[in-house]
């Protein structure tokens, strides 16, 4: 299958309906009882994130018939639904609320992201945040924008600094040991290492050119495929830790964006040796 430019816009604009109709009147207004944690400490789902995924899901669905839908919600439930990403000739993988700890903390940080995966291979990628109201968005081939109210514009990697001077955003407590002990120790060799707790806002902010490298532990598909299309379409060079390319179904652990594969090579001698 062709995903074209039409498919894209009406993914983008399925997202950016479900975050003004499901997301924003529930942002700051959440009960109590609308914010639970699931099996894992401090991983959270509101009912935000489960109506903003049945509205996707439903829509997608309409749009896109026989499209295998792998949301993190309905995952959480039926974990097999991962394993018809790698053949599926349509796949999306939804990530309802990216950042639900900051949305449940009434902190305004967080995106409504979707990627849209072709036997295995990411092809389109949108990344919404739903306070500024805008996308980030790419299309394998055609590079990575940025659409809102204010037009579009296109999304360019920064030129790596010295490694000194670099500034990144890591999740390493999600890396195995001995990786999760021995990674904040090097984090003095960098300029700047901090979190933001929303791989999407990450994703924006390197695409744009205002963060040097990203690292990350976990690779659930909904945090990491729309991401990394667009990191590498807007000129970046994302690889696994051993160097080889990403891809939504991946079990393996270490995924790491860079500028450019030598200021990769630099940044992986670094936290991994």
């Amino acid at each position: 299958m062709i995903f074209m430019r039409a498919d894209h816009e009406r993914l983008t604009g399925i997202l950016v309906e479900a975050a003004r109709r499901e997301v924003m009147p529930r942002f700051r207004k959440l009960a109590a009882g609308e914010i639970r944690e699931k099996a894992t400490p401090g991983d959270l789902v509101t009912e935000a994130d489960e109506a903003a995924e049945r509205f996707i899901g439903a829509e997608l669905a309409r749009a896109f018939p026989g499209a295998v839908l792998v949301g993190e919600e309905a995952t959480t439930r039926d974990p097999t639904l991962l394993d018809r990403l790698g053949e599926a000739e349509l796949a999306f993988v939804i990530d309802p609320i990216d950042g639900t700890l900051n949305y449940a903390a009434d902190l305004p940080l967080f995106a409504v992201m979707a990627a849209a995966i072709v036997k295995g291979e990411t092809v389109a990628a949108v990344i919404h945040d739903p306070v500024l109201d805008d996308s980030a968005l790419a299309l394998r081939g055609e590079g990575a924008w940025l659409q809102g109210d204010a037009g579009t514009r296109d999304l360019r990697v920064g030129r790596a600094p010295s490694p000194d001077s670099i500034s990144g955003m890591v999740g390493w407590a999600y890396f195995p040991e001995p990786l999760r002990s021995t990674i904040p120790a090097r984090f003095a060799k960098f300029g700047q290492v901090s979190s933001l707790r929303c791989c999407g806002q990450e994703y924006r902010l390197a695409a744009r050119g205002n963060c040097d490298f990203l690292l990350y532990g976990a690779l659930n598909p909904w945090d990491h495929a729309p991401g990394v299309l667009l990191y590498n379409e807007a000129g970046g060079h994302a690889r696994m830790l051993d160097g080889s390319d990403y891809r939504p179904r991946l079990a393996s652990t270490g995924l790491l964006c860079a500028p450019e594969s030598e200021s990769w090579r630099n940044i992986i001698s670094i936290v991994t040796i």
